[in-house]
Protein backbone atom coordinates (compact mmCIF):
# COMPACT_ATOMS: atom_id res chain seq x y z
CA UNK A 1 0.00 0.00 0.00
CA UNK A 2 2.87 2.34 0.75
CA UNK A 3 4.55 1.61 -2.63
CA UNK A 4 1.29 2.23 -4.49
CA UNK A 5 0.93 5.48 -2.84
CA UNK A 6 4.44 6.45 -3.75
CA UNK A 7 3.82 5.77 -7.47
CA UNK A 8 0.56 7.74 -7.34
CA UNK A 9 2.41 10.73 -5.97
CA UNK A 10 5.12 10.33 -8.61
CA UNK A 11 2.48 10.49 -11.38
CA UNK A 12 0.87 13.59 -9.88
CA UNK A 13 -2.15 11.94 -8.35
CA UNK A 14 -3.30 12.71 -4.79
CA UNK A 15 -3.17 9.62 -2.73
CA UNK A 16 -6.39 8.44 -1.19
CA UNK A 17 -6.66 9.28 2.51
CA UNK A 18 -5.70 6.54 4.74
CA UNK A 19 -8.39 5.31 7.01
CA UNK A 20 -7.89 6.39 10.65
CA UNK A 21 -8.60 4.02 13.44
CA UNK A 22 -11.84 4.80 15.32
CA UNK A 23 -11.36 6.39 18.74
CA UNK A 24 -13.94 6.51 21.46
CA UNK A 25 -15.49 9.97 22.13
CA UNK A 26 -13.96 11.89 25.02
CA UNK A 27 -16.12 12.39 28.04
CA UNK A 28 -17.04 16.03 28.71
CA UNK A 29 -14.97 17.64 31.49
CA UNK A 30 -16.64 17.87 34.83
CA UNK A 31 -16.46 21.38 36.28
CA UNK A 32 -17.83 22.59 39.60
CA UNK A 33 -20.93 24.78 39.33
CA UNK A 34 -20.07 28.46 39.21
CA UNK A 35 -20.92 30.51 42.27
CA UNK A 36 -24.03 32.08 40.70
CA UNK A 37 -22.30 33.97 37.89
CA UNK A 38 -23.89 37.23 36.80
CA UNK A 39 -24.19 35.91 33.22
CA UNK A 40 -24.10 32.34 31.84
CA UNK A 41 -20.78 31.11 30.47
CA UNK A 42 -19.92 28.51 27.79
CA UNK A 43 -17.77 25.62 29.13
CA UNK A 44 -14.19 25.81 27.94
CA UNK A 45 -14.47 29.44 26.86
CA UNK A 46 -14.12 31.07 30.31
CA UNK A 47 -11.66 33.94 30.46
CA UNK A 48 -10.14 35.58 33.48
CA UNK A 49 -12.14 38.53 34.80
CA UNK A 50 -11.13 41.84 33.27
CA UNK A 51 -9.97 44.55 35.61
CA UNK A 52 -12.61 47.23 36.29
CA UNK A 53 -12.48 50.00 33.75
CA UNK A 54 -12.33 53.61 34.95
CA UNK A 55 -15.59 55.61 34.77
CA UNK A 56 -16.09 57.31 31.47
CA UNK A 57 -17.01 60.95 31.70
CA UNK A 58 -20.14 61.77 29.73
CA UNK A 59 -19.57 63.57 26.49
CA UNK A 60 -21.16 66.97 26.06
CA UNK A 61 -24.28 66.84 23.91
CA UNK A 62 -23.95 67.77 20.31
CA UNK A 63 -25.70 70.93 19.22
CA UNK A 64 -29.39 70.35 18.66
CA UNK A 65 -29.50 67.14 20.70
CA UNK A 66 -31.17 66.73 24.08
CA UNK A 67 -28.73 66.26 26.90
CA UNK A 68 -28.98 62.91 28.68
CA UNK A 69 -30.98 62.94 31.91
CA UNK A 70 -28.89 63.38 35.04
CA UNK A 71 -30.10 63.73 38.61
CA UNK A 72 -29.64 67.37 39.60
CA UNK A 73 -27.67 68.13 42.70
CA UNK A 74 -29.61 69.23 45.77
CA UNK A 75 -29.80 73.05 45.79
CA UNK A 76 -28.41 74.84 48.78
CA UNK A 77 -31.17 75.92 51.17
CA UNK A 78 -32.22 79.50 50.52
CA UNK A 79 -32.25 82.02 53.30
CA UNK A 80 -35.74 82.23 54.83
CA UNK A 81 -37.77 85.17 53.62
CA UNK A 82 -38.93 87.58 56.31
CA UNK A 83 -42.53 87.03 57.36
CA UNK A 84 -44.95 89.74 56.25
CA UNK A 85 -46.37 91.80 59.09
CA UNK A 86 -49.51 90.32 60.61
CA UNK A 87 -52.73 92.05 59.50
CA UNK A 88 -54.35 94.25 62.12
CA UNK A 89 -57.00 92.60 64.23
CA UNK A 90 -60.51 93.69 63.43
CA UNK A 91 -62.62 95.01 66.29
CA UNK A 92 -65.64 92.94 67.37
CA UNK A 93 -69.19 93.71 66.03
CA UNK A 94 -69.86 95.90 69.01
CA UNK A 95 -66.60 97.93 68.77
CA UNK A 96 -64.47 97.59 71.88
CA UNK A 97 -61.68 99.10 69.80
CA UNK A 98 -63.46 102.45 69.99
CA UNK A 99 -63.28 102.51 73.77
CA UNK A 100 -60.42 104.97 73.98
CA UNK A 101 -62.24 107.46 71.77
CA UNK A 102 -65.53 106.81 73.53
CA UNK A 103 -64.13 107.38 76.98
CA UNK A 104 -62.08 110.40 75.97
CA UNK A 105 -65.19 112.55 75.78
CA UNK A 106 -67.13 111.83 78.94
CA UNK A 107 -66.97 115.28 80.50
CA UNK A 108 -70.40 116.90 80.89
CA UNK A 109 -71.11 119.69 78.44
CA UNK A 110 -73.90 122.24 78.29
CA UNK A 111 -77.10 121.11 76.59
CA UNK A 112 -76.99 123.91 74.06
CA UNK A 113 -74.64 125.62 71.67
CA UNK A 114 -71.76 123.53 70.39
CA UNK A 115 -71.95 120.94 73.18
CA UNK A 116 -74.61 118.25 73.55
CA UNK A 117 -77.19 120.08 71.43
CA UNK A 118 -74.69 120.43 68.60
CA UNK A 119 -74.00 116.67 68.65
CA UNK A 120 -77.71 115.92 68.90
CA UNK A 121 -78.56 118.11 65.93
CA UNK A 122 -75.67 116.67 63.94
CA UNK A 123 -76.75 113.13 64.81
CA UNK A 124 -80.31 113.86 63.68
CA UNK A 125 -79.16 115.35 60.36
CA UNK A 126 -80.49 112.48 58.24
CA UNK A 127 -83.86 112.50 59.96
CA UNK A 128 -83.99 116.30 59.65
CA UNK A 129 -83.30 116.19 55.92
CA UNK A 130 -86.02 113.60 55.40
CA UNK A 131 -88.54 115.81 57.20
CA UNK A 132 -87.62 119.36 56.24
CA UNK A 133 -86.75 118.90 52.56
CA UNK A 134 -90.40 118.14 51.89
CA UNK A 135 -91.58 121.03 54.09
CA UNK A 136 -89.37 123.49 52.22
CA UNK A 137 -90.84 122.32 48.92
CA UNK A 138 -94.48 122.47 50.07
CA UNK A 139 -94.46 125.69 52.08
CA UNK A 140 -93.01 128.68 50.28
CA UNK A 141 -95.23 131.53 51.46
CA UNK A 142 -98.33 129.46 50.84
CA UNK A 143 -101.80 129.59 52.28
CA UNK A 144 -102.38 126.77 54.78
CA UNK A 145 -105.43 125.21 53.14
CA UNK A 146 -106.76 121.64 53.15
CA UNK A 147 -104.39 120.53 50.37
CA UNK A 148 -101.37 121.92 52.24
CA UNK A 149 -102.42 120.25 55.48
CA UNK A 150 -102.87 116.93 53.69
CA UNK A 151 -99.36 117.21 52.26
CA UNK A 152 -98.04 118.07 55.72
CA UNK A 153 -99.65 114.96 57.21
CA UNK A 154 -98.16 112.74 54.49
CA UNK A 155 -94.73 114.27 55.11
CA UNK A 156 -94.90 113.58 58.86
CA UNK A 157 -95.98 109.98 58.35
CA UNK A 158 -93.20 109.42 55.81
CA UNK A 159 -90.71 110.79 58.35
CA UNK A 160 -91.76 108.03 60.82
CA UNK A 161 -93.63 110.27 63.27
CA UNK A 162 -96.53 107.82 63.02
CA UNK A 163 -100.15 108.24 61.99
CA UNK A 164 -101.46 109.28 65.40
CA UNK A 165 -98.82 111.95 65.99
CA UNK A 166 -99.15 113.26 62.42
CA UNK A 167 -102.92 113.67 62.79
CA UNK A 168 -102.54 115.38 66.16
CA UNK A 169 -100.04 117.90 64.76
CA UNK A 170 -102.12 118.63 61.65
CA UNK A 171 -105.27 119.16 63.71
CA UNK A 172 -103.37 121.66 65.84
CA UNK A 173 -102.28 123.53 62.69
CA UNK A 174 -105.85 123.50 61.43
CA UNK A 175 -107.10 125.14 64.64
CA UNK A 176 -104.45 127.82 64.89
CA UNK A 177 -103.15 128.59 61.40
CA UNK A 178 -105.74 127.46 58.88
CA UNK A 179 -106.20 129.92 56.02
CA UNK A 180 -103.09 131.92 56.85
CA UNK A 181 -100.07 132.39 54.64
CA UNK A 182 -97.04 130.66 56.16
CA UNK A 183 -93.40 130.17 55.17
CA UNK A 184 -91.38 127.02 55.59
CA UNK A 185 -89.50 128.57 58.56
CA UNK A 186 -92.76 129.40 60.33
CA UNK A 187 -93.96 125.85 59.77
CA UNK A 188 -90.70 124.45 61.22
CA UNK A 189 -90.97 126.58 64.35
CA UNK A 190 -94.62 125.62 64.89
CA UNK A 191 -93.80 121.99 64.18
CA UNK A 192 -91.00 122.00 66.77
CA UNK A 193 -93.40 123.31 69.41
CA UNK A 194 -96.02 120.68 68.52
CA UNK A 195 -93.46 117.85 68.67
CA UNK A 196 -92.06 119.09 72.00
CA UNK A 197 -95.58 119.05 73.41
CA UNK A 198 -95.91 115.36 72.49
CA UNK A 199 -92.49 114.47 73.87
CA UNK A 200 -92.62 116.39 77.15
CA UNK A 201 -94.59 113.77 79.15
CA UNK A 202 -92.07 110.98 78.34
CA UNK A 203 -88.84 112.96 78.82
CA UNK A 204 -87.91 111.57 82.23
CA UNK A 205 -84.42 110.79 83.57
CA UNK A 206 -83.54 107.37 84.96
CA UNK A 207 -83.83 107.83 88.70
CA UNK A 208 -81.07 105.89 90.50
CA UNK A 209 -81.78 105.55 94.21
CA UNK A 210 -78.87 104.80 96.47
CA UNK A 211 -81.09 103.52 99.24
CA UNK A 212 -81.73 100.40 97.19
CA UNK A 213 -78.00 99.50 97.42
CA UNK A 214 -77.88 98.39 94.72
CA UNK A 215 -80.37 99.93 92.34
CA UNK A 216 -80.79 97.09 89.81
CA UNK A 217 -81.24 97.96 86.11
CA UNK A 218 -82.03 95.06 83.77
CA UNK A 219 -81.09 96.02 80.19
CA UNK A 220 -83.03 94.17 77.47
CA UNK A 221 -83.53 94.41 73.71
CA UNK A 222 -83.30 92.58 70.42
CA UNK A 223 -80.00 91.66 68.75
CA UNK A 224 -77.79 94.55 67.72
CA UNK A 225 -79.57 97.41 69.49
CA UNK A 226 -76.49 98.34 71.52
CA UNK A 227 -77.27 96.94 74.97
CA UNK A 228 -73.65 96.22 75.94
CA UNK A 229 -72.40 99.58 74.70
CA UNK A 230 -75.24 101.40 76.44
CA UNK A 231 -74.39 99.68 79.74
CA UNK A 232 -70.75 100.69 79.40
CA UNK A 233 -71.58 104.33 78.65
CA UNK A 234 -74.01 104.52 81.57
CA UNK A 235 -71.39 102.97 83.84
CA UNK A 236 -68.91 105.67 82.79
CA UNK A 237 -71.40 108.48 83.39
CA UNK A 238 -72.63 107.26 86.78
CA UNK A 239 -69.07 106.63 87.92
CA UNK A 240 -68.31 110.26 87.02
CA UNK A 241 -71.24 111.23 89.27
CA UNK A 242 -69.63 109.41 92.19
CA UNK A 243 -71.68 106.19 92.22
CA UNK A 244 -70.13 102.75 92.56
CA UNK A 245 -71.16 100.60 89.61
CA UNK A 246 -71.12 96.86 88.88
CA UNK A 247 -71.72 95.13 85.53
CA UNK A 248 -73.23 91.65 85.22
CA UNK A 249 -72.22 90.07 81.89
CA UNK A 250 -75.49 88.21 81.41
CA UNK A 251 -75.10 87.72 77.64
CA UNK A 252 -73.53 84.33 78.33
CA UNK A 253 -73.93 83.07 74.76
CA UNK A 254 -71.77 85.72 73.06
CA UNK A 255 -68.11 85.76 74.05
CA UNK A 256 -67.58 89.19 72.49
CA UNK A 257 -70.20 90.74 74.79
CA UNK A 258 -68.48 89.39 77.91
CA UNK A 259 -65.09 90.53 76.61
CA UNK A 260 -66.33 94.01 75.80
CA UNK A 261 -67.92 94.46 79.20
CA UNK A 262 -64.71 93.34 80.90
CA UNK A 263 -62.70 95.87 78.86
CA UNK A 264 -65.18 98.61 79.71
CA UNK A 265 -65.00 97.59 83.37
CA UNK A 266 -61.21 97.89 83.37
CA UNK A 267 -61.36 101.30 81.69
CA UNK A 268 -64.10 102.78 83.86
CA UNK A 269 -63.29 101.17 87.19
CA UNK A 270 -66.54 99.19 87.31
CA UNK A 271 -66.60 95.69 88.78
CA UNK A 272 -67.61 92.99 86.27
CA UNK A 273 -69.26 89.67 87.19
CA UNK A 274 -68.65 87.32 84.25
CA UNK A 275 -69.71 83.70 83.59
CA UNK A 276 -67.24 80.90 84.30
CA UNK A 277 -67.97 79.49 80.82
CA UNK A 278 -69.93 80.43 77.75
CA UNK A 279 -73.54 79.29 77.79
CA UNK A 280 -73.85 79.46 81.56
CA UNK A 281 -77.25 80.11 83.10
CA UNK A 282 -77.92 83.86 82.83
CA UNK A 283 -80.41 83.82 85.71
CA UNK A 284 -77.85 82.21 88.02
CA UNK A 285 -75.24 84.79 86.99
CA UNK A 286 -77.65 87.66 87.72
CA UNK A 287 -78.41 86.13 91.14
CA UNK A 288 -74.68 85.90 91.98
CA UNK A 289 -74.04 89.45 90.80
CA UNK A 290 -76.85 90.83 92.94
CA UNK A 291 -75.60 88.93 95.99
CA UNK A 292 -72.10 90.32 95.49
CA UNK A 293 -73.34 93.87 94.85
CA UNK A 294 -75.37 93.78 98.08
CA UNK A 295 -72.41 92.44 100.04
CA UNK A 296 -70.12 95.19 98.69
CA UNK A 297 -72.66 98.01 99.10
CA UNK A 298 -72.65 98.86 95.37
CA UNK A 299 -74.90 101.75 94.32
CA UNK A 300 -75.83 100.54 90.83
CA UNK A 301 -75.98 97.08 89.23
CA UNK A 302 -76.41 97.01 85.44
CA UNK A 303 -77.34 93.54 84.12
CA UNK A 304 -76.63 92.80 80.47
CA UNK A 305 -78.78 90.18 78.70
CA UNK A 306 -78.56 88.22 75.47
CA UNK A 307 -80.23 89.77 72.45
CA UNK A 308 -83.45 88.08 71.47
CA UNK A 309 -86.18 88.51 68.91
CA UNK A 310 -89.29 90.05 70.37
CA UNK A 311 -91.49 87.49 68.58
CA UNK A 312 -89.79 84.39 70.09
CA UNK A 313 -91.71 83.44 73.21
CA UNK A 314 -89.12 80.91 74.49
CA UNK A 315 -86.38 83.55 74.47
CA UNK A 316 -88.65 86.04 76.17
CA UNK A 317 -89.37 83.50 78.90
CA UNK A 318 -85.66 83.49 79.76
CA UNK A 319 -85.93 87.16 80.71
CA UNK A 320 -88.88 86.38 82.94
CA UNK A 321 -86.76 83.69 84.61
CA UNK A 322 -83.98 86.20 85.38
CA UNK A 323 -86.50 88.44 87.10
CA UNK A 324 -87.95 85.56 89.15
CA UNK A 325 -84.50 84.47 90.31
CA UNK A 326 -83.19 87.89 91.40
CA UNK A 327 -86.44 88.56 93.26
CA UNK A 328 -85.52 85.74 95.61
CA UNK A 329 -82.86 88.11 96.96
CA UNK A 330 -84.70 91.40 96.50
CA UNK A 331 -88.48 91.29 95.91
CA UNK A 332 -88.35 94.79 94.40
CA UNK A 333 -85.67 93.95 91.83
CA UNK A 334 -85.16 94.90 89.12
CA UNK A 335 -85.92 98.48 90.05
CA UNK A 336 -85.71 99.51 86.39
CA UNK A 337 -86.04 97.58 83.11
CA UNK A 338 -84.39 99.54 80.33
CA UNK A 339 -85.25 98.58 76.75
CA UNK A 340 -82.73 99.63 74.10
CA UNK A 341 -84.16 100.42 70.66
CA UNK A 342 -82.25 100.86 67.42
CA UNK A 343 -83.64 103.95 65.68
CA UNK A 344 -82.93 102.42 62.27
CA UNK A 345 -85.78 99.92 62.78
CA UNK A 346 -88.34 102.71 62.42
CA UNK A 347 -91.94 101.74 63.06
CA UNK A 348 -90.95 98.17 63.98
CA UNK A 349 -89.73 99.64 67.28
CA UNK A 350 -93.38 100.05 68.33
CA UNK A 351 -94.01 96.31 68.20
CA UNK A 352 -90.79 95.58 70.05
CA UNK A 353 -91.83 97.86 72.90
CA UNK A 354 -95.28 96.32 73.15
CA UNK A 355 -93.93 92.76 73.36
CA UNK A 356 -91.14 93.50 75.86
CA UNK A 357 -93.49 95.57 78.00
CA UNK A 358 -95.94 92.68 78.19
CA UNK A 359 -93.27 90.07 79.07
CA UNK A 360 -90.91 91.92 81.44
CA UNK A 361 -92.64 95.16 82.42
CA UNK A 362 -90.31 97.60 80.65
CA UNK A 363 -90.08 100.83 82.65
CA UNK A 364 -88.13 103.05 80.22
CA UNK A 365 -86.42 103.34 76.84
CA UNK A 366 -82.99 104.19 75.45
CA UNK A 367 -83.11 105.00 71.73
CA UNK A 368 -79.70 104.40 70.12
CA UNK A 369 -78.02 104.92 66.73
CA UNK A 370 -79.96 108.04 65.83
CA UNK A 371 -76.86 109.26 64.00
CA UNK A 372 -77.06 106.36 61.54
CA UNK A 373 -80.75 106.68 60.77
CA UNK A 374 -83.21 108.81 58.86
CA UNK A 375 -85.99 107.48 61.09
CA UNK A 376 -85.46 109.55 64.23
CA UNK A 377 -89.08 110.64 64.04
CA UNK A 378 -89.99 107.24 65.54
CA UNK A 379 -89.26 108.73 68.98
CA UNK A 380 -92.32 110.94 68.47
CA UNK A 381 -94.42 107.90 67.50
CA UNK A 382 -93.22 106.04 70.62
CA UNK A 383 -94.19 108.97 72.83
CA UNK A 384 -97.62 109.34 71.25
CA UNK A 385 -98.59 105.65 70.98
CA UNK A 386 -96.72 103.95 73.85
CA UNK A 387 -96.11 106.66 76.42
CA UNK A 388 -93.17 104.96 78.17
CA UNK A 389 -90.46 107.25 79.57
CA UNK A 390 -87.59 107.87 77.17
CA UNK A 391 -84.57 108.04 79.48
CA UNK A 392 -81.71 108.31 76.96
CA UNK A 393 -80.94 108.96 73.30
CA UNK A 394 -77.68 108.05 71.58
CA UNK A 395 -76.13 109.84 68.60
CA UNK A 396 -72.61 108.41 68.42
CA UNK A 397 -69.92 106.09 69.76
CA UNK A 398 -68.55 108.30 72.53
CA UNK A 399 -69.70 107.99 76.12
CA UNK A 400 -70.89 111.60 76.00
CA UNK A 401 -73.03 110.83 72.93
CA UNK A 402 -75.58 109.02 75.11
CA UNK A 403 -77.45 111.60 77.15
CA UNK A 404 -80.70 112.04 79.09
CA UNK A 405 -83.59 112.81 76.77
CA UNK A 406 -84.97 116.37 76.68
CA UNK A 407 -88.13 117.15 74.72
CA UNK A 408 -87.38 120.66 73.38
CA UNK A 409 -83.80 119.89 72.40
CA UNK A 410 -84.87 116.82 70.48
CA UNK A 411 -87.81 118.58 68.79
CA UNK A 412 -85.75 121.54 67.59
CA UNK A 413 -82.88 119.32 66.51
CA UNK A 414 -85.28 117.11 64.53
CA UNK A 415 -86.61 120.02 62.46
CA UNK A 416 -83.18 121.61 62.02
CA UNK A 417 -83.58 124.65 64.27
CA UNK A 418 -81.06 126.09 66.71
CA UNK A 419 -80.99 125.46 70.47
CA UNK A 420 -83.82 126.69 72.68
CA UNK A 421 -83.49 130.28 73.85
Amino acid sequence: MALKGFWDRLRGKDPAPEPQPATPPAAPPVTPPPAQPATPTVPGLESPPAPPSPPIAPLPPAPGLVAPFTTPAEPAPAAPEPHPPAPPRLPPADPAGALQEALASSEPEPASGGGWFGRLRSGLARSTARLTDALTTVFRKRRLDDAALEELEDTLITADLGVQAARRIVEGFRRTRFGKEVSDEEVKAALAEAIAEILAPVAKPLDIRREHAPHVVLVVGVNGTGKTTTIAKLGQQYRDQGLSVMFAAGDTFRAAAVEQLQIWGDRTGCTVVAPAKMGADAAGLAHDALARARAEGTDLLLIDTAGRLHNKSALMEELAKIIRVIRKLDPAAPHSVLLTLDATTGQNALQQVKTFKEMVSVSGLAVTKLDGSAKGGVVVALAQEIGLPVHFVGVGEKAADLRPFTARDFARGLVGLGPPA
